[in-house]
């Protein structure tokens, strides 16, 4: 090898060796770029706590020897004032670091209420319970009825509102978040039964409603349209359960001559038309049962629109001669769709799905919606409506 030809040699081995230097040395301030955690966090019961590391590979939380999240960004939130032993592990190419802190979870200075503590919109559908639960009196505004569904559902003394046919909905929240723990989270008040002539032993009279539920992770005090998600009920993933439904309700001529139906019941069987996105339309029957208004008087347009997932029809007539109509109630997920002092009116919030389906991991909740969830009529007993009359946290003591 010639002189000149060794120190070209020399000089690339010499540059191969800063760049691979270089190169180690910025991969080794990607693997630990974390500042490391503080002596100790707070934070109110009820509350979420995050902590984010911005760290890349493995990340693994844990309390004593229990892993808590694997995610990058810890939120905690626990029920009980007290303190947790805080242990991060973070693992990039085999390289661990370890770091150690404590969660100090402090008891409210204003005590908390485990039921709804504001209702936030009411806008129901169509029914024959619409302007009696609760009750429209004229020149009520939204802002009068959003303010008697307040009066209906707020508190423990919670007494019970109609949603009306399908897409019905009120929206609530509380005033703290409640977790996301093992087991169920928090329970639907309703006014469904059982009935003691149902061939089927849980069927009687059961109107599931869809329920949405939010976490307000922008601290923002109310639900943005990007924190919803759905509870995925026992129906939600089966091929009788419509996606992306929507319905129209045309508000009707009160004075208009009724047209009587073949059944004593059928005051008017072209009272209230509808129309969907599938192609179907028909018209809601009045009944002799409630000769008021069906349609929310305090609605201003000439019609209402809604949308959601359709559950499929659950009522069905046992008899076939009209006489028991009874509503089957649905496994799990659903609001009015079992007694209150059933299983199944407690509601997992792990069950949340994103708009694709994919389940979600939410720290806890914040908000609640909850719509009527089928479109049928039940022949004389009328249209399936999700009545919703009250809701509050499990895990509260």
């Amino acid at each position: 090898m010639n002189r000149n030809n060794f120190t070209y040699f020399k000089t690339g081995f010499l540059l191969c060796f800063l760049i691979g230097m270089t190169a180690c040395k910025h991969d080794d301030q990607d693997e630990f770029t974390f500042k490391g955690l503080d002596d100790s966090y707070s934070i109110e019961r009820f509350k979420v706590l995050n902590i984010p590391t911005n760290a890349s590979g493995s990340v693994t939380w844990s309390i004593n020897d229990s892993i808590i999240s694997q995610n990058s960004e810890l939120e905690f939130i626990s029920p009980k004032a007290d303190a947790f032993p805080l242990t991060l592990k973070i693992n990039n190419k085999g390289n661990e670091q370890v770091y150690h802190s404590k969660i100090i979870v402090t008891k409210e200075k204003t005590p908390y209420n485990k039921y709804i503590s504001k209702v936030l919109e009411f806008r129901p559908a169509v029914g024959q319970f619409m302007n009696e639960i609760p009750e429209y009196t004229p020149g009520n505004t939204a802002a009068n009825m959003l303010q008697k569904a307040n009066e209906s559902l707020v508190g423990s003394n919670s007494t019970m509102i109609t949603l009306g046919g399908y897409g019905g909905y009120v929206v609530f929240g509380f005033d703290h978040t409640i977790p996301n723990l093992n087991g169920r989270d928090f329970k639907v008040l309703g006014n469904a039964f059982f009935g003691n002539d149902a061939s089927d032993p849980r069927s009687g009279s059961c109107e599931p409603g869809i329920i949405m539920v939010a976490y307000d992770r922008n601290k923002n005090g109310k639900p943005d349209n990007d924190e919803w998600y759905e509870i995925a009920g026992s129906e939600y993933f089966k091929n009788t359960t419509i996606k992306e439904y929507s319905i129209t309700y045309h508000k009707p001529d009160e004075n208009k001559i009724p047209v009587p139906g073949t059944e004593f019941w059928q005051t008017d069987v072209e009272y209230i038309k509808w129309s969907d996105n599938l192609g179907n339309q028909g018209f809601k029957t009045k009944n002799t049962f409630h000769v008021q208004s069906y349609y929310p008087l305090w609605f201003t347009g000439a019609s209402s629109s809604f949308s959601g997932t359709r559950l499929a029809n659950n009522f069905f007539d046992q008899n076939g001669d009209g006489s028991y109509w009874v509503g089957k109630s649905y496994e799990y997920g659903y609001a009015d769709n079992a007694p209150n002092s059933d299983e199944a009116s407690n509601i997992d919030i792990s069950w949340a799905v994103d708009r694709s389906g994919k389940y979600v991991k939410l720290p806890g909740i914040d908000f609640i919606k909850i719509y009527t969830g089928v479109n049928q009529e039940a022949g004389w007993v009328g249209e399936v409506s999700t009545e919703v009359a009250g809701a509050y946290d499990l895990h509260f003591k």
